[in-house]
């Protein structure tokens, strides 16, 4: 449902999702219905969805590609692919040329100070500009003594934020947060207002749950957004539990971002994003990231390729090749049992070097 503003009057239009199932799939597309539930079990039919043992499939899907024929659906991406995303900066480059990014978090309950810097670390090692730290007053003392090449924001309330982000490339939503009403209501009129870039992760994705036509109310008409829960945030949002997740994470995957037209990442062993078309997959990264605060670096180093690169699946994906690149890196100094998330954001410019000189 939209509405649409025709000489000054406001006009609702309705719009009807029609459906079909697997039998009327195989009279349309000319395939087996074993090889349709193939296709549908591996999320290579956009906008379908399972309900107990039937699927519901969109009437106007189109018959997938033979993957036989074509891998164009879904890409493992290597460092080569890339690459492009670090090359050298020009002798004239300035700061302003790579974005004014900034983070939304904190609560007088849980402060997130060392997360918070941790990620806006992450975001300028990544590359941004400027980076902007905007948390509660009452969070100060927590969170100043860490930040040093950051600036810091201070808010009250919902108009204090607005005059925070109104010159901001790319926000980042819901690091630090409790379970605040107040919260829901930033998340609304960044949603509905904000005409950049939006990350949502941590409780930023709590506070969607219930929420997720939200998403379809962006002034950007849904080209800006990328969410990127862990199994268990992923669950939350989708109401299923994680094994039902991890069985078929593609399909779940692609279908709600295709659905609420956001880009996807889904933090694993083998991260999947995608935007409900194309699907890409990393497979860096190592068990010593599976520590507190590895979640938001990954979220701060998405942040800051997202000020000075397009949005799409490339610049997401290279985050996250970044990010499991530098964990890595981390891990042989560090060992799987000591790291912590700070060892990442340490590595981020080994990391950056490495990607530049691969052969």
């Amino acid at each position: 449902m939209k509405n649409t503003t025709v000489n000054g009057t406001i006009i609702l239009e309705v719009i009807v999702l029609e459906f079909m199932s697997t039998k009327e799939a195989v009279k349309k597309w000319h395939l087996s219905e074993r090889r349709i539930r193939q296709l549908l079990e591996s999320g290579r039919v956009l906008g379908a969805f399972k309900n107990g043992n039937s699927w519901n499939i969109p009437i106007n899907a189109l018959k997938p590609a033979d993957k036989r024929k074509s891998k164009a659906y879904q890409s493992v991406i290597e460092i080569k692919d890339v690459q492009k995303l670090f090359e050298k900066r020009d002798k004239d480059a300035n700061k302003g040329n790579f974005g004014k990014v900034g983070i939304l978090g904190g609560s007088e309950k849980y402060s997130g100070a060392v997360k918070l810097a941790n990620m806006s670390l992450a975001t300028l090692r990544g590359g941004a500009g400027l980076v902007r730290v905007i948390v509660p007053r009452t969070t100060f003392a927590a969170i100043a003594p860490y930040l040093l090449e950051q600036t810091l924001f201070l808010y009250d309330n919902l108009e204090d934020i607005k005059e925070a982000i109104k010159d901001l490339d790319v926000l980042a939503i819901g690091m630090g947060w409790d379970k605040k009403e107040e919260h829901l209501v930033y998340l609304k009129y960044i949603l509905e207002n904000f005409s950049g870039r939006i990350v949502i992760d941590a409780d930023g994705l709590n506070t969607l749950v219930g929420h997720l036509d939200l998403l379809t109310k962006t002034k950007n008409n849904n080209a800006n957004i990328v969410l990127t829960p862990h199994l268990k945030e992923f669950s939350r949002l989708i109401g299923k539990d994680i094994p039902t997740i991890k069985a078929n994470a593609v399909s779940f995957a692609r279908s709600f971002a295709f659905k609420n037209q956001v880009i996807l990442l889904l933090k694993g062993s083998t991260t999947i994003i995608t935007d409900g078309k194309e699907v890409h997959s990393v497979k860096y990264g190592t068990p010593g990231m599976a520590t507190s605060g590895s979640g938001d670096v990954l979220s701060g180093i998405i942040l800051g390729l997202l000020g000075y690169h397009d949005f799409n699946l490339l610049t997401i994906s290279a985050a996250a090749l970044l990010n499991g690149l530098a964990g890595q890196l981390a891990e042989e100094v560090n060992t799987d049992i000591a790291m912590i998330a700070s060892d990442t954001v340490k590595a981020i410019p080994l990391a950056i070097k490495k990607i530049r000189d691969k052969k």
